[in-house]
């Protein structure tokens, strides 16, 4: 018999942070590395170092390259990690360009902070820099979907394609004779960019995200309500400002805006992304088209659509255009990146809508403003929001309750035990009912460091 440790390092009780350490005397595997967002006390995480012997892990394996799947692999590696860093090429790809991004933001917001003085800290620090990223990529190492790689001699692992973002997979870890299944994040069953996720046919035990698992993805006219809220736009002169994830959601929108114009849904109003993090994605898209599918033709005109806004000078120029115009940028939660400064300057105008396209984490800037916030502190200051809040939650890149059933009824076993993860409380709750009423199976959700043991 043979001895597994798993502590959910993050991931467990909230959406962000997902870290989930195998521990046997044989392997000693991370199950991604994503950074906390949200809440306060939860962000206050990334600042401690794990509660595990970090210099011996062995390997860290990537479901995708979202910021609370990868962003803590700078402080991993400056906490003493020199193994191997696994994931899909396109995973890998997105992660450099997100991590670089991460750095690059907290180094500029600690340099402000120390400028303007509304940090208590003295003097603010960030919470890694992009030297501790460089050193991070060093140990970057690409892998093929679907191939089965050995880690160790009772360990092998298989990545799977699931939708949700370019690169992204679930990951079927074979340890000891036993499947244990990672979900990563599930993508869409129907998905204008990419593909319906494989699902997996055995689990013993499985680790199923849970983000919205309490609830149905409406079924909105996504294009009528675009459409709607352009004419708006466009009467009043105003300002469109969605705040967008970088990967896939802006590509995703870009594609919707385009689709319209091309079918002379819309008329041709000005729209600026203004996030480079998003436009180096768009190479990823180019770079990787087997991963998704848009033909290049596509690609191409719906590029060619798009004002691309790469500096600050060009930032201020589009604040300043005085035509009615849509402004796509990031970060898809408002917890920072240059949608701050639109908001900034144009929330407080009643011609300016704010659509909201994906899930908002609690106590994010974005979750404030779903939940009616009449003003926002940035950059130390209070802002005022006269700006009008719409949602679209059937954009959401993130398998909704029934589709998230759907992928995991493909399992033709009865799992020893699913843990639940990546899900607020509520949704867990929630969620885990279901799968007793559809499967009858046993459900374990897991607090933050719980550790559970198994003989395998």
């Amino acid at each position: 018999m043979n001895k597994l440790k798993i502590q959910f390092l993050g991931g467990a009780g909230t959406v962000t942070g997902s870290k989930f350490h195998l521990d046997t005397d044989e392997i000693k595997i991370l199950v991604d590395c994503g950074m906390f967002q949200g809440l306060k006390e939860l962000r206050e995480q990334n600042w401690e170092p794990l509660p595990v012997d970090v210099p011996n892990i062995d390997v860290v394996l990537l479901t995708h390259g979202h910021l609370d799947h990868c962003g803590y692999l700078p402080l991993l590696v400056r906490q003493g990690f020199i193994g191997k860093i696994l994931g899909t090429a396109p995973t890998l790809e997105i992660a450099r360009i997100i991590l670089e991004d991460s750095a690059k933001i907290h180094e500029e917001e600690a340099d402000r902070a120390n400028r303007e003085g509304y940090s208590k800290h003295d003097p603010a620090l960030p919470l890694y820099t992009e030297e501790d990223v460089n050193q991070a990529l060093k140990l970057f190492e690409s892998i093929e979907e679907g191939e089965e790689i050995i880690l160790s001699e009772n360990c092998r692992a298989c990545f799977k394609y699931n939708g949700h973002i370019i690169g992204s997979t679930y990951i079927e870890l074979h340890l000891f004779g036993k499947l244990f299944v990672f979900s990563g994040d599930v993508g869409r069953m129907h998905d204008d960019l990419l593909n319906p996720p494989k699902q997996p046919k055995w689990a013993d035990y499985l680790f199923v995200e849970s983000t919205y698992g309490d609830r149905l993805h409406p079924k909105e006219d996504v294009a009528g309500i675009l459409q709607d809220l352009i004419d708006r736009t466009l009467q009043e002169r105003g300002t469109l400002i969605i705040p967008s994830f970088a990967v896939e959601r802006l590509q995703s929108l870009m594609y919707q805006l385009w689709k319209l114009y091309n079918k002379n849904l819309i008329p041709n109003i000005p729209v600026f992304v203004d996030s480079p993090m998003g436009t180096n994605v768009l190479g990823v898209f180019e770079h990787f088209s087997q991963w998704h599918k848009l033909s290049l033709e596509e690609y191409h005109n719906m590029c060619n659509h798009i004002n691309l806004v790469s500096s600050y000078r060009e930032t201020w120029e589009t604040i300043d255009d005085p035509r009615p115009k849509i402004v796509i940028a990031g970060s898809g939660m408002v917890t920072g990146g240059r949608v701050l400064t639109y908001i900034k300057q144009l929330a407080d105008l009643e011609s300016t809508t704010i659509l909201l396209v994906g899930y908002q984490a609690e106590e994010t800037r974005g979750r404030k403003l779903l939940e009616g916030a009449t003003e926002l502190k940035m950059f130390g200051k209070y802002v005022d929001i006269k700006a009008k809040i719409m949602h679209l939650e059937s954009l959401s890149a993130h398998a909704d309750q029934e589709e998230l059933l759907t992928w995991m009824g493909s399992i033709q076993n009865i799992p020893e035990k699913v843990f639940l993860i990546h899900g607020e409380n509520t949704a867990m709750e929630t969620y885990k009912t279901k799968i007793h009423e559809r499967f009858g199976w046993d459900c374990h959700i897991p607090r933050l460091h719980e550790v559970v043991e198994l003989w395998l």
